[in-house]
Order: C-alpha cells, then structure tokens, then sequence
C-alpha cells in the first residue's frame, strides 16, 4: 500500500481532493484510484480531483478529474481552489497567477482570505433558446461552453404536470434536478460526451442555481463554469448586467464579471469563495 497526502478543499461547497505531485513523487493516478478517494462513504469523498505540480514557464500546472475519472473539461470552482492552493504553497508571486489547467493557460488572483478570481478564456459556443425533450415536455434551453458544456433551464418554464399548462415549478428548491438533469445529460443532441445541466430562477436580479454534473452523475453544491454560463445566457435572455451574482445550492454566492464587446463575450471571470477543510493521508 502507499501512503498519499492530500488537501480537502472547497470551491462554494464544490468539493476537491488536491494532490501536491512534490508532496507525492510517486504517486501516479487511474480511474479505479479517483474513483475509490472520491467515494464518500469509503473514501474521503468529493466531487473531483486536483493534481498541482511545477511548471517551468508558468507558476503551476493543475490537472482536473471528474469522480468517476474523466477528465479533459475545465472545472471553475476547482481553478479557483488550485490558485488558493498553489499561493498557499508559495508557487504564486504578488497574488497573481498565470497558469496551466489540463494543458491550457489561464489566468487568475487571490483576492483575500475569502475570495479567489479566476479568468475564463472566452466561450467557446454559444446557443440560445432552443427546445430538449424530457420529463415527457418540449423544454426551452440554451447552451453555452465555457470550458465545459452546459444547458441552462429556467425551473419556472418546466411543467410539474406535461398536461397542465398552469404546473410550472415556482421553487427551485423543490425542483427535481436529479431526474432531469440526468435525462437531459444524456440526450443524443449532446453526444459525444453529454453536457452539465444547470436550472435557474431569478430572483431579485440574483440568479439561483442548481447544477447536475456529469463525471460526478448527481447534483453538486455548485459548479463554476456552470455559474458562468447561465450568467452569459441571462445577460442575453433577461438583460441582467455584468458584474452578476448567483446562489448556489449550498448557499454561497459566486460573482461573474465580463465585458461585451462587438458582441463577443470578453474578460470573463468567476470569483467567490475557496478554502483548505482539512489535510491528511489515505492509503491506497
């Protein structure tokens, strides 16, 4: 057996296993090992992955995996934990910190004890306002890839009864996220691949956000690039103004900021909380 440490560490309730490679030379990881350290009633449970190591031309370089040990997509609220990370282990100068996020550079800052920024690369696709089909229903969604593919769904366009026109969902808390972002993860429109599943309401200019996410199979607490889409979506659909705040599940509230420019979305950024819960050591 060997012997890892690790720190446990949370992006607005998004929860992360970080392996520091220079704490762990040795270590090398496979899907049977993400999935069994993620497991949360015989591992030490969480939503993903985050390896951290050197880099000779940037501060650091992460690598990201989903719990059941894909990998390839950006994680937001587990850029944002690298950066809180890697500052704390003194890889970042001044705060500010450029970066390799599974082989893709960005950019980012701790901001204070409380708070990190990290800084999107622009969206690589966006959709508006076509129809999925679940739950037996035609539903309105739009789409958007910020590193990883998200639909996005206003709750209260969702019908509770598909024969009641009258039975939308008027809570987000009582919306069944599970059974339809399952559904609508797995549509064929989406293949290969699948996409998140991100169900929204506004509220007092705030939005309120539920995310299914695929790679964890389950509703998270929050999901960054997922917050960062249906802020881009609603800025077009509801003409919310940037900087935007969201709440997540778990009821911390992340801010997006970005700047249009000819209709292109730029300066894209996600900032909220990220902190260190607790270190050790497991045997695998």
């Amino acid at each position: 057996m060997e012997k890892i440490s690790f720190i446990k560490m949370s992006g607005a309730g998004n929860d992360f296993i970080v392996i520091d490679k220079n704490m762990n030379p040795v270590f090398s990881l496979d899907t049977k090992v993400i999935q069994k350290i993620c497991d949360r009633r015989n591992g030490i449970g969480a939503d993903g992955v985050i390896t951290i190591s050197n880099s000779k031309t940037y501060d650091f370089e992460m690598e990201y995996f989903n719990a059941d040990g894909s990998t390839g997509s950006l994680c937001g609220n587990g850029a944002r934990c690298a950066i809180k990370f890697a500052d704390s282990s003194s890889r970042v100068k001044n705060s500010r910190t450029n970066f390799l996020s599974n082989s893709v550079a960005y950019t980012g800052e701790v901001l204070n004890e409380d708070k990190v920024r990290f800084d999107f690369n622009s969206p690589a696709k966006l959709k508006y306002n076509f129809k999925v089909k679940a739950g037996g229903q035609l539903i309105n969604a739009s789409y958007a890839d910020t590193g990883s593919p998200h639909v996005v769904i206003k709750v209260d366009e969702v019908l509770k009864n598909p024969h009641d026109l009258k039975s939308g969902y008027q809570n987000i808390d009582e919306f069944p996220v599970y059974n339809f972002g399952r559904e609508i993860r797995n549509l064929n429109e989406f293949s290969p691949g699948g996409t998140n599943v991100n169900f929204i309401k506004i509220i007092d200019k705030k939005i309120h956000i539920r995310t299914y996410e695929r790679g964890v199979e389950d509703e998270t607490l929050a999901c960054g690039t997922g917050s960062t889409a249906a802020a881009i979506i609603s800025y077009v659909n509801d003409k919310l103004e940037a900087p935007i705040s969201l709440i997540t599940r778990g009821g911390d509230e992340l801010i997006v900021d970005f700047k249009v420019e000819n209709q292109k979305i730029k300066n894209l950024s996600l900032t909220g909380p990220a902190k260190m819960i607790f270190s050790g050591e497991v045997l695998i």
